[in-house]
């Protein structure tokens, strides 16, 4: 069983997505989010190396990096030995390409 971390970068994703969902969308719905995103993350400590390499690193090469999804959101993370580190937690119809870039290659 792996540990699952999020990055300051992660909990900063996590708290915008749920401020978002209060603002924008019914009422509960933050948490029905938050609860699926969880038992993802819980997923991961199960089976840390499930995810698919993201395309936009793929093409580059890059293939360091894992992604799982519920949908629309994409859960970009790392494996070191026992550890999951989730490093993004991003809406997937956004510009991903420049926004890893951003986040992981710089």
């Amino acid at each position: 069983m792996a540990f699952v971390f999020l990055t300051d970068d992660a909990a900063r994703d996590l708290e915008e997505i749920c401020d978002y969902l209060n603002r924008h969308d019914l009422p509960g719905k933050r948490d029905y989010v938050l609860d699926q995103l969880t038992k993802t993350f819980d997923s991961l400590s199960e089976n840390p190396h499930r995810g698919a390499y993201p395309k936009e690193l793929l093409s580059l090469g890059i293939r360091e990096y894992r992604e799982i999804f519920f949908k629309p959101y994409r859960i970009i993370y790392r494996v070191r030995d026992e550890e999951v580190y989730v490093l993004l937690i991003a809406d997937g119809r956004r510009d991903m390409q420049t926004l890893l870039q951003q986040r992981l290659l710089a």
